[in-house]
């Protein structure tokens, strides 16, 4: 077949790891069918250095998701290049595209934690604009030939959200880039710090975890930090106007975007990863973390429970004294109690591998 991928979301975080780990391991283990490759412009010299050869063709397509010209010009881009079956990584899909695919709907959270105070949309013309979401990923669910997905628990989001054959959706869990565990940076924070990895839209909750945070600092541990890292964004700027508000930027330090190297060194140092999400696709910092021996703490939801199990911490992530109670346990134990958890995670982390992923993704391509 010739299989076309949709990789405009090369470089972000989240779906940009899972794209390019799709990529690199169809290059390993896919012998038969070749490739298109759909890259933004700032993106087709990296990529084509890396995938360049005959089964590899890279196509340009300057085309913004989640724009008009997505829906008006990306189907064109797509027909001329013939393909038998084409992979959106993303729900964000021209639905006028008429030729078989595949989706990956990683999660829902848009449904359940808008995110309008971000927008510089009118409120209306946002209402507008969620109601266009929904409709194009309800709309790119009924016509995907099958639905790939992150977990269980958003697979149960899918079916019933998307009224769509549960049949239909085939779960893939992701995995876990192994060179994460190699470093050799020097140590990047000085003194003993939680860490939080991930943007800082609402459902991450990261408020709560300031607040909870804040309440297990003292004259006694005031040697102790908490680093968020993570892209600046709207709400990242809202989050360090609440913390200069509450006369916390000594001990929250705002790391920024962090290289693959420098978070392995921040998950080898730190006392644990928090993950305070009242929602979550699959959640691979967690899983990032234990490959790098982090003790997690997170959210007792259903996505973390069936990534993690019973190897990390959990807490009630509504609920900002249960937080800081776990986070005090770990702090004033300092983490050796929960040693097990730590070998536990480790091992945990054996059972979630790309090209695992990726064979099973492959078996989807070649149903089709």
């Amino acid at each position: 077949m010739r299989i076309g991928i949709d990789c405009r979301l090369w470089n972000e975080s989240g779906v940009g790891r899972y794209t390019r780990n799709l990529v690199f391991n169809l290059a390993k283990i896919d012998k038969k069918n070749t490739y298109t490759l759909f890259v933004l412009s700032k993106d087709y010299k990296s990529v084509i250095s890396q995938m360049a050869n005959g089964k590899w063709q890279i196509v340009k397509a300057d085309i913004r998701w989640h724009t008009l010209e997505e829906q008006i010009k990306f189907p064109s881009i797509l027909n001329k290049e013939n393909l038998d079956l084409v992979h959106f990584p993303y729900f964000s899909i021209p639905i006028f595209y008429n030729k078989p695919f595949v989706i990956t709907i990683h999660d829902l959270i848009i449904n359940h934690f808008p995110t309008g105070k971000a927008s510089t949309l009118p409120l209306p013309l946002y209402g507008l604009k969620i109601l266009g979401y929904k409709y194009i990923i309800r709309k790119a669910a009924e016509k995907a030939k099958k639905i790939l997905t992150v977990s269980n628990a958003t697979k149960e989001e899918i079916v019933d959200h998307l009224g769509v054959d549960r049949n239909k959706v085939v779960v893939t869990y992701e995995g876990v880039d192994r060179k994460l565990a190699v470093s050799s940076q020097k140590l990047l924070v000085k003194g003993k710090y939680f860490l939080s990895v991930g943007n800082a839209y609402p459902h991450k909750n990261i408020e709560r975890l300031i607040d909870a945070f804040s309440n297990i600092l003292s004259s006694k541990n005031s040697n102790i930090f908490l680093v968020l890292v993570g892209k600046e964004n709207f709400f990242y700027k809202r989050l360090k106007e609440k913390v200069a508000d509450m006369k916390l930027e000594k001990n929250i330090l705002f790391f920024g975007e962090a290289t693959d190297e420098e978070l392995s060194k921040l998950y080898e140092n730190a006392l644990a990863l928090i993950m305070p999400s009242l929602m979550e696709g699959f959640g691979l910092p967690a899983l990032e973390a234990m490959e790098n021996r982090c003790l997690v703490l997170a959210s007792d939801i259903p996505s973390l429970r069936e990534t993690c199990q019973d190897t990390v911490v959990y807490f009630n992530p509504y609920n900002i004294q249960d937080i800081a109670q776990k986070m005090r346990d770990v702090y004033l134990n300092n983490i050796y109690h929960l040693s097990k958890k730590i070998d536990e995670g480790l091992a945990r982390t054996k059972l979630f591998s790309w090209e695992k992923m990726v064979k099973e993704t492959l078996n989807v391509y070649n149903e089709g």
